[in-house]
């Protein structure tokens, strides 16, 4: 395993330089102690050939220091131990576990290769070599090298964990920018659909009218081509106004309130419908709760206009401060047959307008074959 143990093992063109650092570091470091040893006579030939041999095994070790770190530097304790020759690449060897693995394993190896090379001195050493500085230069080469490769592994710990932080800083940037999106697309559809669909939905019945009575009275024909004209443009204009606020949130244009609602049902009667309004509302509502309160209105009329042509509606409006909001949009069995397709996603909008505002919705068909649609918003004192 490679970086802390969590990477399959590879090695970089950087690794590759580092490694042949470190193994030439190493071979010199052997290099010139083997030499200083054959200067020695005391040294047998035998004895230096075997501390030169295994110099160069631990030396060529190091190649797989990345893949086994632990590994390595178990098999180069006991080499160190009996060949002076091999602390070098030991080191080495400790500095990879100190950076490759935990903190408990690096103890185990590092106090196993002092103490099996103090057992080892104090074995076979004369009475007149400095066993006590040689000790004291081991293990104090070795803790050092350890706690060099300690720092270097929590450096590494903080820039991955930094590097994750940021990563995951961008992916939830990418998803709160998704759900912006997200939110905007559906905000866009509402709007569409509560303001275009009941423009439509009156447009849509005008003409069907004249496409069934093709001999009616002209002044019936000109009115309803007057309703359908007039529905029109209003269903452009409100496109507009709607995509404006769409692209620029803060607009100096009104939006619908709950006291627009006799105007919407004036709208509705003058297209034909029998539509009767109850309302008893104490005190103005503004905000939040008078838009949505008007779109559920004007969800119902048009619902009715679609699924229920020639019913007869009435819309009932009720509330006070910290009483809330009544809204009931009921309508009878239909007299024809409904004309236009629903799609669906009106009622499930409108439940998205009336979660956001706290309120509660609901609705059903009616036992008599028609449709209720209630709904109640709250109104703070």
């Amino acid at each position: 395993m490679d970086g802390l143990g969590s990477a399959p093992w590879r090695r970089s063109g950087r690794d590759c330089a580092v490694d042949a650092a470190v193994f030439l570091g190493a071979l010199g470091y052997g290099t010139v102690l083997s030499l200083l040893l054959a200067e020695d006579p005391t040294v047998p030939r035998p004895v230096l050939v075997v501390t030169q041999v295994f110099g160069a095994v631990g030396c060529a070790l190091l190649w797989s220091r990345r893949r086994w770190p632990t590994g390595v530097a178990l098999v180069l304790i006991p080499l160190s131990v009996v060949s002076d020759v091999v602390h070098g690449a030991l080191l080495v060897a400790l500095f990879t576990v100190a950076v490759h693995r935990p903190v408990p394993v690096t103890a185990v190896v590092a106090t196993t290769s002092v103490l099996g090379k103090a057992a080892f001195l104090l074995l076979v050493a004369g009475s007149g070599e400095p066993v006590g500085q040689w000790l004291l230069f081991v293990a104090t080469s070795t803790f050092a090298v350890v706690g060099w490769g300690l720092f270097a592994r929590h450096r590494r710990q903080l820039v991955l964990s930094l590097r994750e932080r940021a990563e995951r800083a961008e992916t939830e940037a990418r998803l709160r920018a998704e759900q912006a999106q997200h939110h905007a697309r559906a905000q866009i559809a509402r709007e569409m659909h509560d303001v275009l669909g009941h423009r439509l939905s009156l447009l849509s019945v005008q003409a069907g009218a004249l496409e069934y009575r093709p001999n009616a009275p002209a002044t019936e024909i000109a009115r309803a081509v007057r309703v359908i004209r007039a529905s029109a443009h209003q269903a452009l204009q409100d496109l507009r106004e709607v995509l404006a606020i769409l692209r620029t949130p803060v607009t100096d244009r009104p939006q619908p309130t709950l006291a627009d609602v006799p105007d919407l049902v004036a709208e509705s009667v003058h297209a034909g419908m029998r539509v009767e309004l109850s309302q008893d509302v104490t005190g103005t509502v503004a905000g939040t709760t008078g838009r949505t309160a008007f779109r559920i209105v004007q969800e119902g009329l048009t619902n009715a206009r679609k699924h229920a042509p020639g019913s007869h509606i009435r819309v009932t409006v009720a509330g006070a401060p910290a009483r809330g909001v009544t809204i009931e949009v009921h309508n009878d069995a239909p007299a024809e047959a409904p004309t236009l397709p629903g799609g669906g996603q009106g009622l499930v909008g409108l439940a998205e307008r009336v979660t956001l505002a706290a309120g509660r919705l609901d609705h059903q068909p009616t036992a008599s074959g028609g449709f209720r649609l209630a709904a109640w918003l709250p109104w703070p004192s």
